[in-house]
This record gives C-alpha cells, sequence and structure tokens, in this order.
C-alpha cells in the first residue's frame, strides 16, 4: 500500500449549482481535519455608513442562531475538544472550526448554521455595540495601531481598503436589525461562498455535507467588481504628546496578491526587513540602536497591495530613522544585493513556506488562497522552484520600480513638536 507523504497535495474541488465551491485536500497521515467557511467580504466594499458592518456581522452569528443559543453554539465545539473561530479582514470573513475527523458532520453543521441562519436580535445588537465600542477604544489605546490606521487610511484615501475593518464609533452606533439583514443577504450569497476543509476526510462525503445545508440558497449572482484603488503618497504627521516614542510607517504601492512577480517581491521584503538578519534590523536596531522594533512587510490584496516599513523610535531619533529607512531603499535600488543575502532569503521564505503548511489547519487557510486569488493550486515543489528561480536581477528591478520618491508615502505618530519632514528628505 502507498501512503500519501505530507508533501504531496490530493486537492479536489466542486461546486453546487447554485455557485457555492468547495475544495478539500486530504491529509491521510493526520486524525484532525479543519473547515473553512469564506465570504467575499470585508470592510473593503462597505457602503459609507455600513462601515464596520461585515465585522459586526462575523460577531453576530455568535449570538445565537435559528437552531442554536450563544451558549450552544460555544459548548459545541468545546465538548469535542475543538476550536472555532473567525475573523475579518479587508476582502474576507472566515469562519472556521478544527476538529477530530470524527467530528467533522458536527463540526460542518455548526458553520453552516452560523452562516445561514443568524437572528440578529436587536436586543444582542445593542449590547454587541457595546462589546465594539470597547474593541475599538482598545486598538485606540495602541500607537502602533493607531498609526497603522492612520497610514492606510491616507493611503488608500477615499478608497474601501482605507477604511478600518472595526469601523468607527459613529457609524457602529448606527447600526441598526434591517441594516445588518441587507448588508447579510446583499453578500451572504452563493457565489460569494468558498467552503474549504483539509485534513482527514474523503472530498465526496465533504460535498455530500455541503449541499445538504446549502443547495437550498437560491443562486443571486456575483457581487459587483470593485474599481482598482488608487494609492496616494502624503506626509502625515500626528501629535500625541503622551507617547514616549515616536511610530513611523512608510510604504510605497506594490503588486496584487498573484502578480507574476510576487516570489521577487518576497525575496526582497525578507532581505530589507524581514527577519532578524534583515537590512532594516541589522542596520537600524543591531548597529545604529536607533529601534527596537522595525521591520518591513506586505499587505497584498486582489488587486493591488502596499510594501510598508514600521519602526519605533525616540523623538531625538525619529528623523534619523527616516532617513536610514530612505537610505536602504536607494541601495536597493542602486546595488544588488549580495549572492549570500539572496542565499539566506530564499532559505528563509522556503522554511517559513514549509513550516506554514505543516497543520491542517493552514492547509485549509492556503486552499482558499489559492482558490480566491490564483483560481489554480500550486504544489509545494512549483512555489519552493519559483522561490528558487528568483535572480539578483529581479529584485533590484522591483525595488526600482517602486522605491521611489514621488511614491513613498509618510506617516509619524507621537511627540512630534519641531520635527519636520518634507518630500526632499524622502528622496531614494
Amino acid at each position: 500500500m502507498v501512503l500519501a507523504s505530507p508533501h504531496t497535495r490530493i486537492i479536489e474541488k466542486a461546486a453546487l449549482p447554485n455557485g457555492i465551491r468547495i475544495v478539500t485536500e486530504e491529509m491521510p497521515y493526520v486524525r484532525s481535519v479543519s473547515l473553512g467557511i469564506w465570504i467575499g467580504s470585508g470592510s473593503r466594499i462597505e457602503r459609507g455608513p455600513e462601515n464596520g458592518i461585515s465585522h459586526f456581522i462575523e460577531h453576530m452569528v455568535f449570538k445565537g442562531t435559528k437552531n442554536r443559543s450563544a451558549e450552544e453554539i460555544a459548548r459545541s465545539v468545546d465538548s469535542v475538544g475543538g476550536g472555532l473561530d473567525a475573523f475579518t479582514s479587508k476582502e474576507l470573513v472566515s469562519f472556521n472550526t478544527k476538529v477530530m475527523d470524527e467530528h467533522l458532520p458536527l463540526a460542518h453543521d455548526i458553520l453552516a448554521d452560523l452562516v445561514l441562519n443568524p437572528l440578529f436580535r436587536e436586543e444582542d445588537i445593542e449590547k454587541e455595540k457595546g462589546v465594539i465600542l470597547e474593541e475599538i477604544k482598545m486598538e485606540a489605546d495602541q500607537p502602533e495601531f493607531v498609526l497603522h490606521e492612520t497610514f492606510i487610511s491616507n493611503f488608500w484615501k477615499g478608497q474601501g481598503l482605507g477604511k478600518p475593518i472595526l469601523g468607527t464609533k459613529e457609524t457602529v452606533k448606527k447600526f441598526s436589525q434591517p441594516m445588518l439583514f441587507d448588508y447579510y443577504n446583499r453578500v451572504y450569497t452563493p457565489r460569494n461562498i468558498l467552503i474549504t476543509a483539509a485534513g482527514n476526510l474523503e472530498h465526496d462525503k465533504i460535498v455530500r455535507l455541503v449541499r445538504d445545508h446549502f443547495a437550498g440558497l437560491p443562486d443571486r449572482g456575483s457581487l459587483p467588481a470593485e474599481a482598482v484603488p488608487r494609492a496616494h503618497a502624503p506626509i502625515v504627521l500626528k501629535k500625541k504628546e503622551s507617547l514616549e516614542q515616536v511610530h513611523v510607517a512608510m510604504g510605497v504601492p506594490s503588486y496584487p496578491l498573484a502578480h507574476e512577480s510576487r516570489f521577487p517581491l518576497y525575496v526582497l521584503n525578507t532581505v530589507l526587513g524581514g527577519g532578524m538578519s534583515s537590512r532594516l534590523f541589522q542596520n537600524i536596531r543591531e548597529k545604529q540602536g536607533l529601534a527596537y522594533a522595525v521591520y518591513s512587510e506586505l499587505n497584498l490584496f486582489s488587486d493591488t497591495g502596499c510594501f510598508s516599513v514600521y519602526a519605533g523610535t525616540a523623538v531625538e531619533t525619529a528623523k534619523q530613522v527616516v532617513s536610514s529607512v530612505v537610505r536602504e531603499l536607494r541601495l536597493l535600488k542602486d546595488e544588488l544585493i549580495g549572492e549570500d543575502e539572496l542565499r539566506r532569503a530564499k532559505d528563509h521564505l522556503k522554511g517559513s513556506l514549509m513550516l506554514s503548511l505543516e497543520s491542517t489547519s493552514s492547509r485549509m487557510s492556503n486552499l482558499a488562497r489559492q482558490e480566491l486569488y490564483f483560481d489554480r493550486f500550486m504544489s509545494l515543489d512549483e512555489m519552493l522552484e519559483s522561490i528558487e528561480a528568483v535572480t539578483r536581477d529581479e529584485v533590484q528591478r522591483i525595488a526600482a520600480e517602486f522605491f521611489t520618491t514621488e511614491n513613498l508615502a509618510l506617516a509619524m505618530l507621537g511627540r512630534l513638536s519641531g520635527i519636520e519632514v518634507t518630500r526632499d528628505d524622502l528622496v531614494c
């Protein structure tokens, strides 16, 4: 008998007549199953006063359904030693669970119940407003979060990607039962729903479970396509005298998630600020001692992206950190990265990739990402080969394309009295 290995992906797809997609990955060498229901929602598609409603609905479905009370929802997965979770991003809402393989029918029934049968009781809506408002206050007490929201709201100014996922105090306070049902009925539609599962499972059994619960959902067509957002490059200085540090965010536009040059982009991010051996960490933290936290990251979406840098530093060294970051951007444009840097970055990415796909939950999420953004499935070998194929010239080409003075946005938060930054300080 030939057993499948952890490096062999057994992926199958199906679709119901109403448009719901199902993707599974069989992992017969494990005893768990992770299941996720993905909604093409998120703050990006919210209209004006709806800002935050995707996240609000994500919370509200756990308050009770036609079949289960809030306590029964929590107890049902707990009772079999499983986990139940949900999250909202700019472009997606996910409801997911992980259980022993023998409890898969129960897990699917619970997730389907959450997605198909929310009650949105008025008394629950009023209670949850208080919870979300406290969450907004909690985030407002975290300088790094405030800086991130300041940067993003100006980088994608006037566009869906610039809206906060939680919404605002003003929008959340005005949510009502009719608003929730209107948005839910508009967005929670078959062609906007993807179901993924990974673990010790049989594809046909998953399809039957989905059909039993979702086949009756009427096909309402697809949501209208969103316009490609246009990035801005403002300089925003936000004073907050109570902070001990100045928090700095800098960023430029980037490729969308499925772009053909994404692997050289990953290498560029890794070299610049993706780990302890990165240039930002070594030069700004280790050599100059200017920051404890400094890193770069990629926020990639279906049709665009943002490549950003974060650092927290003293008031006296804030402009020095900005200059140091700009210098690193300029060097990546002007000079090829070293062969040793390229090797380290590739090994880092390959190791991270392999480790990230060890669990059923990460495989389940990876299925959703590939189906939603790539419309195809890459084998592990193909992804590893794509990383290995990256050249120094490709990395430099991407740096030259995006690291330009006119593209570079800056946001700073803290005790900024006396600090001035102009476009001349961002020449790269």
